[in-house]
């Protein structure tokens, strides 16, 4: 399997080292035959090549089986038309990774929940309203004038219903129940057509439930009740705010991974940002990137086949349960003292018990500019 990595700013390099270090540490346990190429994206490659995202940065996503994208800052880049190109948003709409996915579950004593949470968010991921993605030329927000502004939001059939196939897809190997997660009472229509999108879906799902839950009523719920929900389907920032709320319930959001998953294209992130203020410092928590790395080969195991890239995967979420799951193995933001690359031999070491056929990883290092 081939990997492009993308280490990102801020912690994404220090985090991306740890995630490299638990891959390799599973294509030695299973023999996967990992080719992991690493390129510079963000303010590296902006540097070196004068753009944050190189066009042959580009051109390997879809030469690749898959892609781990760091965290990015991209709030500090120049404008666009000087190089500042948000990655992630940029591979989210150019590739039409139309759903991030993101499991949410609690860890015992670093839960806030009354009663355990084990649930998955698909989130739309490439419009609504997020203005950035949300024009073919230009921005989606605009000032008419100094003292008002405006945003537009775009939803479509096409997305909709893609994000709602997928959602309906998971609950199937789940617990068979979606729950479409809106505000159409007010936004009645935009929201309209992704429930409408919604249910002409499911009926192509009889054997999976369809609840729909506004939107307000669906954050309390997630704290009131988590037990009720399976597998959620939203649009871009209902979704983003909603995952972000439901991995804090269950201990951190720095413990829930995350795929960005098209047709043919699927990309790693981790669910937090790169963390500016502690990078360098060695202390920042891994979990989420190693996480959404293991999703990564498992969903290009079951696409082509490979078992043992599901098993991996597996056993690299096993690994890191166990490993969360004793406080004297986590890092500071979690109550504990390792640093980042202390989490990853622990997970590594984790993964390593037991028999398994050893290779080698193959790791390139390209420079941006290359």
């Amino acid at each position: 399997m081939k990997v492009l990595v993308l280490p990102g700013d801020g912690i994404g390099p220090e985090i991306t080292a740890a995630t490299l270090r638990v891959l390799e540490a599973a294509d030695e346990r299973f023999g996967l035959g990992l080719d992991l190429i690493v390129r510079d994206v963000g303010l590296a490659s902006l540097a070196a090549a004068g753009t944050t995202l190189p066009d042959d940065v580009l051109a390997l996503v879809t030469e690749v089986d898959g892609t781990v994208l760091g965290p990015v800052s991209h709030y500090d880049y120049p404008p666009r038309a000087e190089g500042g190109v948000n990655p992630s948003a940029e591979l989210r709409t150019r590739f039409a990774l139309h759903a991030n996915i993101r499991p949410c579950r609690s860890v015992a004593d670093l839960s806030v929940l009354r009663t355990p949470m084990d649930l998955v968010i698909v989130r739309e991921n490439t419009e609504g309203f997020y203005s950035d993605r949300s024009m073919y030329a230009g921005s989606g927000e605009f000032m008419p004038d100094a003292d008002s502004a405006f945003s537009i939001r775009k939803i479509t059939a096409h997305a909709s219903a893609s994000v709602a196939r997928t959602a309906f897809e998971i609950a199937r190997t789940r617990r068979r129940h979606v729950t479409a997660v809106h505000k159409a009472n007010v936004l009645k229509l935009s929201d309209g057509l992704f429930l409408r999108e919604v249910r002409r879906v499911a009926e192509d799902y009889p054997d999976v439930a369809l609840r729909e839950l506004i939107v307000d009523a669906g954050a309390a719920r997630l704290i009131r009740d988590p037990g009720s929900f399976d597998v959620l389907v939203t649009t871009n920032m209902f979704g983003d705010i909603l995952s972000d709320e439901a991995s804090e319930l269950c201990g951190s959001l720095g413990l829930g991974g995350a795929i960005n998953a098209g047709d043919d294209v699927c990309v790693a992130q981790a669910q937090h940002g790169s963390a500016p203020d502690i990078a360098g410092q060695g202390i920042a928590n891994p979990v989420s990137l190693i996480r959404s790395a293991a999703m990564l080969l498992d969903w290009h195991g079951r696409r082509c086949g490979r078992d043992d890239l599901v098993i991996a995967a597996r056993g690299i979420d096993g690994a890191v349960a166990e490993v969360v799951g004793n406080p004297a193995t986590r890092t500071a933001d979690l109550g504990g003292t390792l640093t980042t690359d202390e989490l990853a031999a622990a997970v590594a070491d984790a993964l390593d018990h037991g028999p398994g056929r050893r290779t080698t990883t193959t790791t390139t290092r390209e420079d941006s500019h290359a």
